[in-house]
């Protein structure tokens, strides 16, 4: 049970600092008001390195169901775990989205657009393409995922520990600065799914809808990617 409590508080604390540089970027009022998209990349680079050092030592850090997935896909997790590590990154995923709601909940009464108050627990297209958005979801995420594979080959000893937590966060902070235009690149289907529930349930005054019909696409579109990066990296180094 210790690596599914990791899961659900590495995930939480991610979702937190990541939906929270959102949130803070976007909504009324606050002190970050309209820092860009640079800042909320960088923010969320962060979250993934902070959530990631916390969570490593117990189960690996992965935070992420494409990540699970493609990790038992290469072997490097038992195929018996997957569910449970899933399950316990979308819990913390909505942990971590009722959290900022709680914390920025005066500023989501000030914010006036529907969308920037949805934006704060889930992604969006900039252009509404779905197959377009969809191949956006799976590139991103292949290459999300085949970085992290070699750094698990190539660093063994230190996994994702320190030094690959760090190197993870910059690959986030990569693809979000020059992959991010088009979809937001959710790479995490927990990240997405689970804060995208939360707002739909919450009362948050003004919101609008929670965009369903889009969802499916955060959601497989980096399973699709991860597995593919997974099977490529067999194929080149098993």
């Amino acid at each position: 049970m210790t690596k599914i409590y990791a899961e659900i508080i590495g995930t939480m604390i991610l979702v937190f600092l990541g939906n929270g540089v959102v949130a803070n970027v976007l909504l009324s009022k606050t002190k970050g008001n309209g820092g860009g998209w640079l800042t909320i990349t960088v923010g969320w680079a962060l979250a993934v390195f902070i959530g990631i050092l916390v969570s490593y030592p117990y189960s690996g850090g992965h935070l992420n169901p494409s990540v699970t997935i493609g990790f038992a896909i290469t072997g490097k997790l038992n195929w018996n775990l997957v569910p449970f590590y899933i399950f316990a990154q979308f819990i913390g995923a909505m942990l971590g989205a009722l959290l900022v709601w709680i914390f920025y909940k005066d500023h989501f009464l000030e914010t006036k657009k529907e969308q920037d108050k949805l934006s704060v627990f889930s992604t969006g297209p900039t252009i509404k393409n779905f197959f377009s958005n969809f191949l956006s979801e799976v590139l991103a995420t292949f290459i999300f995922m085949l970085v992290n594979c070699y750094l698990t080959k190539k660093y063994p000893i230190v996994g994702l520990g320190i030094l690959g937590a760090f190197l993870s966060s910059l690959v986030v902070l990569g693809i979000g600065l020059s992959l991010g235009g088009t979809t937001g690149c959710a790479i995490n289907p927990a990240r997405d799914l689970g804060p995208r529930i939360i707002y739909s349930i919450i009362p948050i005054p003004g919101k609008g809808k929670s965009n369903w019909d889009y969802a499916f696409i955060p959601v497989l579109g980096p399973i699709v990617g991860s597995s593919g990066a997974a099977a490529l990296y067999l194929l080149l180094f098993s």
